[in-house]
């Protein structure tokens, strides 16, 4: 039989050569109904553009890279599902890959992208971005980077409200009559967790003067929420509240709760951040800062997307995006739940 080309597609959907192939390599100058006609017809027709050819011709791979610190964990997946869902609907491919937090590996994965990829997504938690990734990055890709503390020259940041969440979460816990609140902090040279930390010292030395901070090292998962937990309990005085950086962190706490028999919130209120899937499903639910997390990841794709077709001016300096949070009341801090 053989094989199907662009004519064929062309022939059935009544359209030119040329609207098949702007249609297919996604291109907005084509009319939505034009569109579906295209998609339809190359699906009854079960016909695939020949990958090299069309990288000859348009000089472009079809595909996003995506560089992570870790694959694992709900926040991954949700960023992923997000990055994913808006590629699909552009037909591009992804080429994932993550340095599981050694920046040796990651710049390993950033040359590795080079002449495989139209652009790039980078979650770099590192503080010093510009020195690991200044000399990794090729300065012509079109880059934009995730949750990261600053970019580089024309690399342009999006980022969640980190610092703002936390101060919110803090201001909740001191309206609902809590007075010693602990926090467990994420890794130490992780930017997200620095803002956090930065918005409860902040918050607390506003809203409760002299208090004392009572800051425990976390990892950002939930064995390191468990071990703070106990130390908590260990404690001669407990707090009458924890925030933990995380949500991962806050189940890890709260299950060293329940092994103790400490209440929550009866005997201790928790919150966490990010409003992962599971924290509204845990008894008691979880009092949390919601991160949309998959926006955070459609936004940062169709950022770059844009960037790829030349729709977004390069600027002389890192322009940066700001994603707000949302504090989420459930039943774990003592207060009455939001609807």
């Amino acid at each position: 039989m053989p094989s199907v080309t662009i004519k064929d597609v062309a022939r059935v959907a009544q359209v030119s050569v040329a609207t098949v192939s702007r249609a297919l390599n996604g291109h907005g100058n084509v009319a939505e109904d034009v569109r579906n006609r295209v998609f339809a017809a190359a699906q009854e027709l079960r016909y695939t553009p020949h990958a090299a050819a069309r990288s000859l011709s348009s000089r472009r791979t079809q595909t996003l890279g995506v560089v992570l610190p870790d694959l694992h964990g709900e926040f991954f997946s949700e960023l992923m599902r997000g990055i994913d869902q808006v590629a699909r609907a552009k037909r591009l491919h992804l080429l994932v890959s993550s340095y599981h937090g050694n920046p040796d590996e990651q710049g390993a994965a950033l040359r590795a992208m080079r002449g495989r990829v139209d652009g790039l997504l980078v979650l770099s938690p590192f503080a010093e971005i510009p020195t690991l990734l200044g000399e990794h990055l090729d300065p012509t890709l079109p880059t934009v980077l995730i949750n990261s503390q600053s970019g580089l020259d024309g690399t342009a940041v999006l980022r969640v409200d980190n610092h703002g969440g936390a101060v919110a979460m803090v201001e909740h816990l001191v309206a609902s009559g809590h007075r010693n609140i602990a926090f467990i902090a994420g890794p130490v040279d992780n930017f997200d967790a620095h803002e956090r930390l930065r918005g409860y010292r902040e918050a607390l030395a506003r809203l409760l003067p002299g208090a004392s901070e009572w800051v425990l090292q976390g990892d950002f998962d939930e064995a390191s929420g468990h071990r703070a937990g106990h130390e908590l309990l260990a404690a001669p005085q407990r707090p009458d509240a924890v925030f933990a950086a995380n949500d991962m962190m806050a189940l890890g706490c709260l299950f060293a709760f329940a092994q103790a028999g400490v209440r929550v919130p009866g005997d201790i209120a928790l919150a966490g951040f990010d409003d992962i899937p599971l924290a509204r499903y845990v008894h008691p639910a979880l009092t949390t800062i919601r991160v949309n997390i998959a926006e955070l990841g459609a936004r940062a794709a169709r950022l770059l997307i844009a960037q790829v077709a030349g729709e977004v001016a390069a600027e002389p300096s890192s322009s940066s995006d700001v994603l707000a949070t949302q504090l989420i009341v459930r039943e774990s801090s003592g207060s009455t739940p939001s609807a």
